[in-house]
């Protein structure tokens, strides 16, 4: 039977009944759900800063165990891999009534997740205690100390013992008078300083968010001052100055851009709601083309849509007033809307079919095999069978290894497409090309044989898979390209051009185009140079690297008048493949750009929990929502070496930015 118990009780082995809006007290093995088919949503917030919903299934074998009889006679047995931090991986074995059972992530609900819109759960206990993932992630707590503090601290130390020395002479210490209950008023009037000082940021009327009724608050009083001397501010993009909130903008279908009259003044958005009951009425489109291209049934476009309806992740919820969607990412949250508008509507899922209402017909595809996407792979796939017995892979991911990926008789298509993605990407916006291939019976069955056996394997599971992957996703036939919008929130680029006027140097995460730095005023015309490293070899990075340094320098050594020297300003772009590189040169790119380096660091985020990296920096500005509501949150840390590779090569007087 069920007991009560403190989460210092927990054991490995114990099965935990868990309830909507819960903690997950420990590393758990999801067993079954009160949801159909052993799904239950989680809301990981704790752990990666993601508020996105996301969805954990159980075995189908133990989806059934839900009665406590049951599972108290469950005898199953776990061989797993040993405690790590890596909260996206999880590899291990259900050794249960003579049957092995793979396990993945998709089965682990992690402890520090919360359990939402989900009625009950229960899961077997796997690591407790300090060996779960997030105490696992959890780094040492250093002690934190201001730069006025160690000031003072000194301070104080010399002027003791300088009176120690100028009054030894004198001062006799064999019979000290009764002092115990002085105490000097400047050793408390900073503080009382501090206080006021996170008063007046409290009701900073310029700092307060009409919308939500939210004010600035300063959550400790230690760091005020810390602010005013701030030299690096490193910020992601998505959802902390973006909005977070994406849309379907443009689309290519087979050499035809889609989307760009919805920049004309006074044109209406398309009115779904006469042809499609099932439109979503947020959904706005401004293109009277492609809703005529859908009705007039042309191929490529309704294949477009239907890999929008299929390749995904979303699942589907049922509720009072109707079907709800739970994606794991904003992004395809307005594809399979988008798909929904103009016909093609995803209706629900098992974990073996995939069913659609395509153009008003209900259709049901049998789903094969789900090929995951990750930050290598950059793209996700799926195989199913359509009710005719057609096999087909649709996939959909980063153009730059999409095509890649295509037969050779897609280069004119793929070049028009280009074509497109540039013009999109120029106006900042996510970007994601669409293809598919036909499989025969055979080509299915012989792949499919290589795939379970890598997804069985107990070793090198990962690369095995991957090489699996790699294999089937080959000659696709090209379709088009997604452009999705994510607008920056209010007063961004005035904010960041304040910014840099103060001389702070600015580092933003982004996967979008080397545009958005303008748009944003990350990135402005009368930047002295805009250094792009997109190197992909060590050798081509370290030559970029030195190029750089070798203008930097002889810019700075150049006669200049005081007009330029104060606005010479530089930028920095470096690509994802470059990134992984600089860590190599992190001794040659510090001896060539010798001005001062050390600064303080500020670091904007949009999530809820301090991540390891930030443990590194000198204060933090907690966004909650998005950038109308902050919450402060400052702390005195150490900045990291490897963060010394800023682009810090122009005079102090500079200001600098990085992309």
């Amino acid at each position: 039977s069920l007991q009560k118990e403190k989460w210092m009780n927990v054991r490995v082995g114990d099965i935990i009944k868990l309830e909507n809006n819960q903690f997950v007290a420990a590393d758990l093995l999801l067993l079954s759900s009160s949801e159909p088919h052993g799904l239950c949503y989680i809301e990981t917030a704790e752990l990666d800063g993601e508020t996105n919903m996301k969805v954990r299934q159980s075995l189908s074998v133990t989806s059934e165990l839900g009665d406590p009889n049951n599972l108290a006679q469950f005898d199953g047995e776990v061989v797993c891999e040993p405690p790590n931090n890596k909260l996206d991986r999880f590899c291990g074995t259900l050794y249960w009534k003579d049957c092995k059972y793979l396990l993945s992530n998709q089965n682990m609900l992690l402890r520090g997740c919360v359990l939402r819109n989900t009625e009950s759960c229960y899961g077997l206990v796997i690591f407790a205690g300090p060996d779960t993932k997030l105490m696992q992630n959890s780094g040492r707590t250093k002690f934190k100390r201001t730069s006025i503090d160690r000031l003072m601290n000194t301070l104080v130390l010399w002027v003791r013992n300088l009176f120690l020395l100028k009054s030894r002479s004198y001062l006799r210490f064999d019979n000290p008078p009764s002092v115990s209950l002085s105490i000097c008023l400047n050793l408390f009037s900073v503080e009382v300083i501090r206080l006021g000082h996170s008063y007046f940021i409290n009701w900073d009327r310029r700092m307060f968010c009409s919308r939500s009724n939210t004010a600035a608050e300063a959550r400790t009083t230690t760091l005020n001052e810390e602010l005013g001397q701030v030299e690096y501010i490193f910020s992601d993009k998505t959802g902390t100055l973006t909005q977070n909130i994406m849309t379907f903008n443009k689309c290519s279908i087979n050499g035809h851009a889609y989307g760009e009259k919805q920049h004309m003044a006074r044109v209406q958005p398309l009115d779904f709601s006469a042809w499609n009951p099932l439109a979503d009425w947020h959904f706005c489109f401004y293109d009277q083309s492609l809703l005529e291209a859908v009705m007039a049934g042309e191929p490529a476009v309704h294949e477009f849509f239907r890999v929008l309806s299929l390749c995904h992740t979303v699942m589907s919820e049922e509720k009072s007033e109707g079907k709800d969607l739970e994606q794991t990412s904003p992004d395809e949250g307005a594809l399979v809307t988008a798909a929904r508008n103009f016909g093609f509507v995803f209706r629900s899922r098992t974990p073996g079919t995939v069913t659609t209402q395509e153009l008003g017909k209900a259709v049901t595809y049998t789903l094969l095999a789900i090929l995951d996407f990750n930050n290598i792979r950059k793209r996700m796939s799926v195989i199913v069978r359509n009710p005719e017995g057609r096999i087909r892979l649709y996939c959909k991911g980063a153009d730059t290894v999409l095509f890649e990926r295509l037969h050779s008789c897609n280069h004119e298509l793929m070049n028009i497409t280009s074509d497109h993605l540039n013009e999109c990407a120029g106006d900042g916006l996510r970007t994601l090309a669409v293809a598919y291939r036909d499989l025969s019976e055979e080509q299915w069955e012989a792949w499919a044989e290589r795939f379970r056996g890598a997804d069985k394997a107990t070793d090198c599971r990962d690369d095995r898979l991957a090489a699996a992957y790699e294999e089937i996703e080959q000659d696709m036939m090209l379709l088009g390209a997604t452009a999705i919008e994510d607008k920056l929130q209010e007063g961004v680029p005035e904010t960041i051009a304040i910014l840099s006027l103060a001389n702070i140097k600015i580092w933003v995460l982004t996967g979008t185009a080397v545009n958005i730095g303008y748009s944003c005023k990350m990135l402005t015309d009368n930047m002295t140079e805009i250094f792009i490293v997109n190197g992909h070899t060590v050798q081509s990075v370290r030559e970029e690297l030195r190029y750089n340094a070798d203008v930097s320098i002889h810019q700075i050594h150049q006669p200049m008048k005081y007009e330029r020297y104060k606005s010479f300003r530089k930028g920095l772009f470096v690509f994802s493949s470059s990134y992984v590189f600089l860590g190599k040169q992190e001794s040659e790119w510090w001896s060539r750009h010798a001005p001062e380096m050390e600064g303080r660091k500020l670091k904007l985020r949009d999530g809820v929990m301090l991540v390891p990296l930030e443990m590194d920096v000198e204060v933090v500005v907690l966004l909650t929502g998005s950038l109308m509501r902050v919450n402060v949150r400052l702390l005195r840390l150490r900045p990291p070496p490897y963060w010394s590779q800023s682009v810090e090569s122009s005079p102090s007087s500079s200001a600098d930015t990085a992309w």
